[in-house]
């Protein structure tokens, strides 16, 4: 397993973000874990609509790549397909594209993804494998109000 962490939305809010529940655990983990995170484009996507929407400049979603404690490993033109399959196979829940990518990411690397998304328990590789997590206790759903 090469080294590192793959990055969900909530996590890098809740880092940004002082007055999120989640902000010191997210914190800890910004420290504790193997840099660089990876993460792809659309988890940046909604952390920048997140951000804006939680009173946080979006811009600093991008400080966090520029610092290059982040980097953007999957390009989600090259992995259509899986990613349509994978929103297909997981329409009821639904899966967005942000978390069909870091699914494929899992897949491709075989990392740990950092979350605070509780679907991520739900979702599998193609090959049918649970994905190793790593969330606080008592995590939520960014799709929950």
């Amino acid at each position: 397993m090469p080294p590192g962490v793959l990055l969900d939305t909530g996590p890098l809010i809740a880092y940004l973000s002082a007055r999120d529940a989640y902000h010191d655990w997210a914190a800890e983990q910004f420290v504790a874990l193997d840099l660089p995170f990876i993460t792809c484009e659309p988890v940046l996507t909604e952390a920048c609509f997140i951000a804006a929407r939680n009173g946080v400049s979006p811009a600093r979603v991008l400080d966090v790549v520029a610092s290059g404690a982040m980097q953007i490993g999957l390009q989600v033109q090259d992995e259509v397909s899986v990613l349509q399959t994978l929103m297909l196979r997981y329409a009821n829940v639904p899966m967005s594209l942000a978390d069909a990518s870091m699914v494929r990411l899992a897949e491709m690397t075989g990392l740990p993804i950092c979350t605070l998304d509780s679907d991520f328990a739900i979702y599998r590789t193609r090959r049918g494998r649970a994905l190793d997590l790593i969330t606080p206790r008592g995590s939520r759903s960014l799709h929950e109000p």
